[in-house]
């Protein structure tokens, strides 16, 4: 075989049971504590055989006590992983001591509920500063450990119990073969609010049945994870929670060694890519209520590092993102946003489009096409190019809207 296999992304994916070799359950555990024992807030994913897994984290100096216990659990390379045992409802962050403990003893019960010698990785999300209501957690753990099955309905029901103030749950699922066999990457998330690099209020699960050391996971989904959730912002919050975790359980029979000239290093590496951008452009369009998922193109700058800066400061820009929402196409704030990145923006060499539609160019207005800028602007979902002129730099960014409604909705979360 010559050429890398194409990967193929699954038109309706069902989560992560895509993928041979794993069980999971989500059950209601009512950790927020609110008297409603219909909403799911506990998920376990466990791996029939204990295997290796990466993660890549929040860079958030506060971050939450699960984040620390998974970089302790995965910095023992020679450790492999039973599976996850995560909660929505509750971040365990800003808890102090008690938090990791708490943290620590979700691990250990999932353990000990399940029968698996091999430690659990542990996820929450929530609110932040609050302890978590531990009695409730042990026996959500206790109970999804009855429940653990590879049906389509345990894996729709994780996909769920890890939704905070998501509307929908987000999942995605690629394959491809090579030497007669096939690779699967499935892979969940949630978010929607505190969506900014490095990475989101976001907690995304992918699962693989190729077999792979632990080192070589967490290089691919590194890069990644740069290509995808680095490249999204809905509100420029930062979160105390992110975490994205690879498991990778060896059930094809299929190995994946570290040459990157390697095809099947190169459809793998593509195939994750491929589910993390599925799931980190479903993140941005479930922001919370916007209306406008926006694609933004930097190009021509003297750097890629210039053009991410210029498409950050676009992006996370209030007096653009409220323009958008307004449906008005006033590409005077985004060259602003784009001047106060401080790149060596030129005002005689800077083009603005918004989708095909030309608004400046090479620093003049095209003011005979108003209507053509307005009509792109209130489509739900469009696409802004700026083209500074300057170099081969560039950066895209998924961004959105900003409503009133999301200020009365975060009054009170």
């Amino acid at each position: 075989m010559s050429t890398t296999p194409t990967v193929e992304i699954l038109a309706t994916p069902t989560g992560l049971v895509d993928c041979p070799g794993f069980k999971v359950s989500g059950i209601a555990a009512d950790i927020r504590e609110t008297g409603d024992r219909n909403r799911l807030d506990l998920a376990l994913i466990v791996a029939d055989t204990p295997c290796p897994a990466a993660g890549v984290f929040t860079l958030n100096d506060l971050c939450a006590a699960p984040v620390q216990l998974c970089k302790i659990i995965l910095e023992n390379s020679a450790e492999c992983i039973a599976g996850i045992v995560v909660n929505s409802g509750n971040a365990n962050a800003a808890t102090g001591e008690q938090g990791l403990l708490d943290a620590k003893q979700m691990s250990t019960f999932a353990q000990s509920q399940t029968g698996i010698g091999s430690p659990f990785l542990v996820c929450s999300t929530g609110r932040i500063g609050r302890k978590l209501p531990m009695m409730r957690i042990d026996a959500g753990i206790s109970d999804a450990a009855q429940k653990l099955s590879s049906g389509t309905t345990a894996s729709q029901q994780v996909a769920d119990a890890i939704l905070t103030s998501d509307t929908r749950n987000k999942c995605a699922t690629a394959q491809f073969e090579i030497e007669g066999k096939k690779i699967t990457v499935a892979g969940i998330a949630k978010g929607a609010g505190m969506i900014e690099p490095n990475m989101a209020t976001m907690l995304a699960f992918l699962v693989t049945d190729i077999q792979a050391e632990a080192a070589l996971l967490k290089t691919i989904l590194k890069n990644a994870c740069d290509q995808s959730f680095n490249c999204i912002s809905i509100d420029g919050d930062m979160s105390t929670n992110d975490s994205v975790l690879l498991m990778a359980n060896g059930h094809s029979g299929v190995t994946l060694n570290n040459s990157t000239e390697n095809l099947i290093y190169k459809a793998f590496a593509s195939a994750v890519l491929e589910v993390c951008a599925q799931l980190a452009e479903k993140i941005v369009g479930d922001g919370e209520k916007i209306t406008k998922l926006v694609e933004l193109k930097v190009e021509g700058c003297l750097s890629n590092a210039d053009a991410e800066k210029v498409a950050r400061a676009v992006g996370n820009s209030l007096l653009v993102k409220t323009s958008w929402y307004g449906n008005d196409p006033n590409w005077g704030r985004l060259a602003d946003a784009a001047g106060y990145a401080r790149v060596g923006l030129k005002a005689d060499s800077l083009d603005i489009r918004y989708n095909d539609c030309p608004a400046l160019v090479k620093g003049v207005p095209q003011d005979d096409k108003i209507q053509e800028w307005q009509s792109v602007v209130s489509e739900p979902r469009f696409t802004v190019t700026m083209n500074l002129n300057l170099g081969a730099g560039h950066y895209r960014l998924l961004t959105t809207d900003l409503s009133e409604a999301y200020v009365d909705f975060n009054k009170s979360e």
